[in-house]
Protein backbone atom coordinates (compact mmCIF):
# COMPACT_ATOMS: atom_id res chain seq x y z
CA UNK A 1 0.00 0.00 0.00
CA UNK A 2 1.40 3.36 -0.88
CA UNK A 3 2.06 5.43 2.31
CA UNK A 4 0.86 8.60 0.98
CA UNK A 5 -2.32 7.06 0.20
CA UNK A 6 -2.68 5.43 3.81
CA UNK A 7 -2.06 8.78 5.42
CA UNK A 8 -4.89 10.41 3.02
CA UNK A 9 -7.55 7.43 4.46
CA UNK A 10 -6.50 8.00 7.78
CA UNK A 11 -7.19 11.79 7.77
CA UNK A 12 -10.83 11.24 5.90
CA UNK A 13 -11.79 8.87 8.56
CA UNK A 14 -10.53 10.78 11.75
CA UNK A 15 -12.32 14.00 10.22
CA UNK A 16 -15.03 11.78 8.97
CA UNK A 17 -15.16 14.42 5.60
CA UNK A 18 -13.40 14.64 2.26
CA UNK A 19 -13.81 18.37 2.26
CA UNK A 20 -11.93 18.88 5.50
CA UNK A 21 -9.07 16.35 4.95
CA UNK A 22 -8.43 18.06 1.58
CA UNK A 23 -8.19 21.37 3.59
CA UNK A 24 -5.96 19.33 6.36
CA UNK A 25 -3.95 17.79 3.88
CA UNK A 26 -3.56 20.94 1.30
CA UNK A 27 -5.28 18.64 -1.35
CA UNK A 28 -8.39 19.25 -3.46
CA UNK A 29 -11.30 17.31 -2.27
CA UNK A 30 -11.57 15.45 -6.00
CA UNK A 31 -7.85 14.36 -5.65
CA UNK A 32 -8.57 13.26 -1.82
CA UNK A 33 -11.74 11.22 -3.39
CA UNK A 34 -8.93 9.61 -6.12
CA UNK A 35 -6.62 8.70 -3.66
CA UNK A 36 -9.16 6.59 -1.51
CA UNK A 37 -10.82 5.51 -4.53
CA UNK A 38 -6.59 4.25 -5.77
CA UNK A 39 -6.87 2.36 -1.74
CA UNK A 40 -10.18 0.90 -2.03
CA UNK A 41 -8.98 -0.39 -5.46
CA UNK A 42 -5.70 -1.17 -4.56
CA UNK A 43 -7.29 -3.71 -1.93
CA UNK A 44 -10.95 -5.13 -3.67
CA UNK A 45 -12.84 -3.43 -0.78
CA UNK A 46 -14.62 -0.61 0.24
CA UNK A 47 -12.86 1.61 3.12
CA UNK A 48 -15.47 4.27 3.74
CA UNK A 49 -19.19 4.98 3.69
CA UNK A 50 -19.87 8.13 2.01
CA UNK A 51 -22.81 9.26 3.47
CA UNK A 52 -22.25 9.74 6.40
CA UNK A 53 -18.02 9.21 6.18
CA UNK A 54 -17.81 6.74 8.55
CA UNK A 55 -15.12 3.38 8.11
CA UNK A 56 -16.76 0.35 6.83
CA UNK A 57 -15.45 -3.08 8.76
CA UNK A 58 -12.70 -3.16 6.31
CA UNK A 59 -11.29 -0.01 6.91
CA UNK A 60 -11.97 0.01 10.77
CA UNK A 61 -9.29 -2.67 10.53
CA UNK A 62 -6.87 -0.88 7.86
CA UNK A 63 -7.08 2.10 10.65
CA UNK A 64 -5.84 -0.58 13.54
CA UNK A 65 -2.59 -0.99 11.34
CA UNK A 66 -2.54 2.20 9.98
CA UNK A 67 -1.04 4.08 12.81
CA UNK A 68 1.92 1.44 13.11
CA UNK A 69 2.89 1.09 9.34
CA UNK A 70 3.11 5.01 9.01
CA UNK A 71 5.48 5.61 12.31
CA UNK A 72 7.70 2.71 10.98
CA UNK A 73 7.66 4.46 7.34
CA UNK A 74 8.57 7.29 9.02
CA UNK A 75 10.83 6.05 11.27
CA UNK A 76 12.95 4.00 8.24
CA UNK A 77 12.93 7.97 6.08
CA UNK A 78 14.92 8.96 9.40
CA UNK A 79 17.08 6.25 10.09
CA UNK A 80 18.49 6.38 6.41
CA UNK A 81 18.76 10.27 6.75
CA UNK A 82 20.59 10.14 10.11
CA UNK A 83 23.26 7.71 8.67
CA UNK A 84 24.28 10.16 5.81
CA UNK A 85 23.91 13.32 8.14
CA UNK A 86 27.01 14.82 9.41
CA UNK A 87 27.57 16.10 12.62
CA UNK A 88 24.42 18.22 13.90
CA UNK A 89 24.93 21.34 15.73
CA UNK A 90 21.76 21.10 17.21
CA UNK A 91 19.77 18.10 19.35
CA UNK A 92 16.36 17.95 20.10
CA UNK A 93 15.32 16.62 23.28
CA UNK A 94 11.68 14.95 23.70
CA UNK A 95 10.37 14.31 27.62
CA UNK A 96 7.51 13.50 28.96
CA UNK A 97 5.96 15.86 31.61
CA UNK A 98 8.00 14.37 34.62
CA UNK A 99 11.14 12.89 33.01
CA UNK A 100 13.01 16.09 33.58
CA UNK A 101 13.56 15.16 37.26
CA UNK A 102 16.45 17.41 38.91
CA UNK A 103 19.53 14.87 38.65
CA UNK A 104 18.54 14.61 34.61
CA UNK A 105 18.37 18.91 34.44
CA UNK A 106 21.95 18.72 35.90
CA UNK A 107 23.18 16.28 33.43
CA UNK A 108 21.60 18.54 30.27
CA UNK A 109 24.55 20.66 31.32
CA UNK A 110 26.23 22.08 27.92
CA UNK A 111 29.75 21.06 28.91
CA UNK A 112 30.08 17.65 27.59
CA UNK A 113 28.75 19.26 24.11
CA UNK A 114 30.68 21.89 23.77
CA UNK A 115 29.05 23.99 20.40
CA UNK A 116 26.14 21.51 20.61
CA UNK A 117 22.64 23.39 21.11
CA UNK A 118 20.29 21.46 22.95
CA UNK A 119 16.75 22.20 22.53
CA UNK A 120 14.09 20.51 24.86
CA UNK A 121 10.52 19.91 24.50
CA UNK A 122 7.80 18.57 26.52
CA UNK A 123 5.39 15.82 24.49
CA UNK A 124 3.13 13.29 26.34
CA UNK A 125 4.73 10.10 27.30
CA UNK A 126 2.87 7.45 25.10
CA UNK A 127 4.26 9.80 22.56
CA UNK A 128 8.24 9.83 23.10
CA UNK A 129 9.15 6.87 21.42
CA UNK A 130 7.38 7.86 18.02
CA UNK A 131 9.34 11.23 18.38
CA UNK A 132 12.15 9.48 18.27
CA UNK A 133 12.18 6.71 15.95
CA UNK A 134 10.41 9.17 13.20
CA UNK A 135 13.69 11.31 13.39
CA UNK A 136 11.05 14.26 15.45
CA UNK A 137 14.06 14.35 18.37
CA UNK A 138 17.27 13.21 17.98
CA UNK A 139 16.72 11.90 22.14
CA UNK A 140 13.81 11.12 23.94
CA UNK A 141 13.67 10.95 27.79
CA UNK A 142 10.38 9.18 28.90
CA UNK A 143 9.05 7.90 32.93
CA UNK A 144 6.73 5.76 34.72
CA UNK A 145 6.29 3.75 37.50
CA UNK A 146 8.04 0.42 37.75
CA UNK A 147 9.52 -2.07 40.11
CA UNK A 148 13.47 -0.91 41.08
CA UNK A 149 15.25 -1.54 38.67
CA UNK A 150 12.73 -2.70 35.80
CA UNK A 151 12.81 -1.52 32.56
CA UNK A 152 9.85 0.83 31.49
CA UNK A 153 6.49 -0.87 29.81
CA UNK A 154 7.01 0.98 26.06
CA UNK A 155 5.41 0.53 22.53
CA UNK A 156 7.64 -0.98 20.13
CA UNK A 157 8.64 1.96 18.05
CA UNK A 158 11.44 0.58 15.80
CA UNK A 159 15.40 -0.15 16.55
CA UNK A 160 15.49 2.53 19.60
CA UNK A 161 18.79 2.17 22.34
CA UNK A 162 17.81 2.86 25.81
CA UNK A 163 18.61 2.60 29.28
CA UNK A 164 17.37 3.78 32.63
CA UNK A 165 19.11 7.04 33.81
CA UNK A 166 16.75 8.04 37.24
CA UNK A 167 14.80 6.27 39.81
CA UNK A 168 13.20 7.63 42.89
CA UNK A 169 10.70 7.83 45.35
CA UNK A 170 7.05 8.26 45.16
CA UNK A 171 4.96 10.25 47.62
CA UNK A 172 1.41 10.76 47.88
CA UNK A 173 0.30 13.80 47.93
CA UNK A 174 -2.04 14.75 50.20
CA UNK A 175 -3.99 18.23 51.32
CA UNK A 176 -3.03 19.62 54.85
CA UNK A 177 -5.03 18.33 57.73
CA UNK A 178 -5.53 15.34 56.09
CA UNK A 179 -5.90 12.17 58.92
CA UNK A 180 -3.17 10.33 56.90
CA UNK A 181 -0.75 13.61 56.42
CA UNK A 182 1.36 12.02 59.57
CA UNK A 183 2.17 8.73 58.61
CA UNK A 184 5.99 8.09 57.68
CA UNK A 185 4.43 5.37 54.94
CA UNK A 186 1.20 4.71 52.95
CA UNK A 187 0.20 1.27 50.93
CA UNK A 188 -1.65 1.72 48.30
CA UNK A 189 -4.31 -0.38 49.45
CA UNK A 190 -4.94 1.92 52.12
CA UNK A 191 -6.43 4.51 49.73
CA UNK A 192 -8.26 2.57 47.13
CA UNK A 193 -11.41 4.48 49.24
CA UNK A 194 -9.59 7.87 48.33
CA UNK A 195 -10.87 10.49 45.67
CA UNK A 196 -7.83 11.23 43.16
CA UNK A 197 -7.16 13.72 41.00
CA UNK A 198 -6.75 12.81 37.38
CA UNK A 199 -4.08 14.81 35.19
CA UNK A 200 -1.88 13.38 32.54
CA UNK A 201 1.32 14.08 34.42
CA UNK A 202 0.19 12.23 37.29
CA UNK A 203 -0.18 8.38 38.02
CA UNK A 204 -2.81 7.40 36.47
CA UNK A 205 -6.05 6.18 38.10
CA UNK A 206 -6.58 3.13 35.41
CA UNK A 207 -2.62 2.35 36.40
CA UNK A 208 -3.03 2.89 40.49
CA UNK A 209 -5.72 0.52 40.33
CA UNK A 210 -3.46 -2.00 38.57
CA UNK A 211 -0.96 -1.59 41.42
CA UNK A 212 -3.18 -2.28 44.20
CA UNK A 213 -5.00 -5.65 42.24
CA UNK A 214 -8.24 -4.01 42.99
CA UNK A 215 -10.99 -1.56 41.72
CA UNK A 216 -11.60 1.49 43.83
CA UNK A 217 -9.21 4.81 43.03
CA UNK A 218 -12.35 7.38 41.79
CA UNK A 219 -11.55 10.18 40.17
CA UNK A 220 -12.58 13.58 42.04
CA UNK A 221 -11.53 16.33 39.38
CA UNK A 222 -10.12 16.20 35.86
CA UNK A 223 -7.19 18.28 35.15
CA UNK A 224 -6.56 18.55 31.32
CA UNK A 225 -2.90 20.78 31.96
CA UNK A 226 0.46 19.52 32.44
CA UNK A 227 1.55 22.38 34.63
CA UNK A 228 2.74 20.65 37.97
CA UNK A 229 2.26 23.87 39.41
CA UNK A 230 -1.41 23.61 39.36
CA UNK A 231 -1.87 19.93 40.43
CA UNK A 232 0.13 20.50 43.40
CA UNK A 233 -2.20 23.40 43.77
CA UNK A 234 -5.06 21.45 43.32
CA UNK A 235 -4.27 18.60 45.79
CA UNK A 236 -2.97 20.90 48.02
CA UNK A 237 -7.11 22.31 48.03
CA UNK A 238 -8.12 18.76 48.35
CA UNK A 239 -8.99 18.19 45.28
CA UNK A 240 -8.06 15.24 44.83
CA UNK A 241 -4.97 12.68 46.08
CA UNK A 242 -1.96 12.42 43.93
CA UNK A 243 1.01 10.39 43.16
CA UNK A 244 4.33 11.81 42.18
CA UNK A 245 8.05 11.32 42.28
CA UNK A 246 9.59 13.03 45.40
CA UNK A 247 11.62 15.03 43.65
CA UNK A 248 8.66 17.31 42.35
CA UNK A 249 7.37 17.86 46.09
CA UNK A 250 10.62 18.76 47.71
CA UNK A 251 9.73 21.81 49.65
CA UNK A 252 6.88 22.50 47.93
CA UNK A 253 4.32 20.69 49.87
CA UNK A 254 3.09 17.62 52.02
CA UNK A 255 3.85 14.19 50.54
CA UNK A 256 4.02 10.73 52.69
CA UNK A 257 6.71 8.05 50.73
CA UNK A 258 4.26 5.22 49.22
CA UNK A 259 5.49 2.29 51.23
CA UNK A 260 3.66 -0.64 49.46
CA UNK A 261 3.88 -1.62 46.50
CA UNK A 262 7.01 -1.37 46.19
CA UNK A 263 7.58 0.68 43.14
CA UNK A 264 9.52 3.42 41.65
CA UNK A 265 9.10 6.58 39.40
CA UNK A 266 11.92 5.47 36.82
CA UNK A 267 12.92 7.80 33.57
CA UNK A 268 14.70 6.13 30.45
CA UNK A 269 16.68 7.56 27.64
CA UNK A 270 15.79 6.74 24.52
CA UNK A 271 17.80 7.09 21.05
CA UNK A 272 17.95 5.39 17.35
CA UNK A 273 21.48 5.03 15.94
CA UNK A 274 23.73 6.02 14.87
CA UNK A 275 23.65 8.13 17.43
CA UNK A 276 26.59 10.31 17.93
CA UNK A 277 26.26 13.14 20.40
CA UNK A 278 22.97 11.85 20.94
CA UNK A 279 24.79 9.07 22.18
CA UNK A 280 27.26 11.06 23.82
CA UNK A 281 24.45 12.99 25.83
CA UNK A 282 22.60 9.95 26.58
CA UNK A 283 25.49 8.73 28.55
CA UNK A 284 26.29 12.11 29.98
CA UNK A 285 22.83 11.53 31.68
CA UNK A 286 23.53 8.30 32.75
CA UNK A 287 23.55 8.41 36.81
CA UNK A 288 25.85 6.80 38.98
CA UNK A 289 25.16 3.22 40.47
CA UNK A 290 24.82 4.85 44.07
CA UNK A 291 21.92 7.11 42.95
CA UNK A 292 20.52 5.01 39.80
CA UNK A 293 20.00 1.13 39.79
CA UNK A 294 20.93 -0.33 36.31
CA UNK A 295 18.67 -0.96 34.12
CA UNK A 296 18.06 -1.92 30.13
CA UNK A 297 15.26 -0.35 27.68
CA UNK A 298 11.87 -2.03 26.99
CA UNK A 299 13.55 -3.65 23.70
CA UNK A 300 16.54 -5.55 25.58
CA UNK A 301 18.95 -2.71 24.45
Amino acid sequence: MDPHLLRTFVVVADRRSFSAAAAELGYTQSAVSQQIAALEADLGLALLSRRPVVPTPAGERLLEHAGPLLLRHRAARADVLRAAAGPAGRLTVAASPLACVPAIARGLSPAALEGVEVRLRTVGRERVAGEVSSGSADLGLVDGITAPSDPLRLPDMGPLSGFGVAEEELVVVLPAGHPLSHRRGLALTDLTDALWLRAPVAVPVERLRELAGGGGFRAALRYDGEDLHTVLNLAAAGNGLVLLPASVTAGVTRGVPLTAPRVVHRVEVLYAEPAGQAAALAAQLRQPPSSTPPGTSARGS
